[in-house]
């Protein structure tokens, strides 16, 4: 059964209390559950990690590549998207398909936002959409080779 990692960073966590106006009134636990069962539906198997802190999203990253047993990551690196380098750098070394989310339309937002370092390292980004993004992610995941 294939397998696809999600990962969410910093402030992630918080979804259903932070800023709701922009992400939402739906909570983390919401969207790991309605990836779950979207998952089951497309016979692939989901895990889940998030951290507020850039070293531990990427020690995941690189445990996953070396676990050798994960097909591709969706990632919302929230902020880091904007700021990190090292984590750029760790998912273009992954050599996993990874496709970049956001619940927001970054390119709304304010201009330090527009521009993510981590989008050319990974094979597609979806921002804007909401939880529907992260349904786009695994759907394409669950069926490339």
């Amino acid at each position: 059964m294939k397998r696809i990692v999600i990962i969410n960073g910093p402030n992630l966590d918080r979804l259903g209390l932070r800023e709701p106006g922009i992400y939402g009134d739906q909570t983390l636990t919401d969207l790991e559950n309605l990836l779950t069962e979207e998952a089951e539906a497309l016979g692939v198997q989901v895990d889940f990690y998030q951290s507020n802190h850039e070293g531990f999203i990427i020690d995941e990253i690189n445990n996953v590549y070396a676990d050798g047993e994960v097909f591709g990551l969706i990632i919302n690196p929230g902020a880091l998207t904007h700021t990190s380098l090292a984590l750029r750098d760790c998912i273009a070394g992954s050599d996993l398909p990874v496709v970049e989310v956001h619940i927001s339309n970054i390119y709304k937002r304010e201009k330090i936002r527009q521009h993510s370092m981590t989008a050319e390292v990974c094979i597609g980004v979806i921002s804007g959409l909401g939880f529907d993004g992260y349904l786009a992610a695994l759907r394409y995941l669950a069926k490339i080779d």
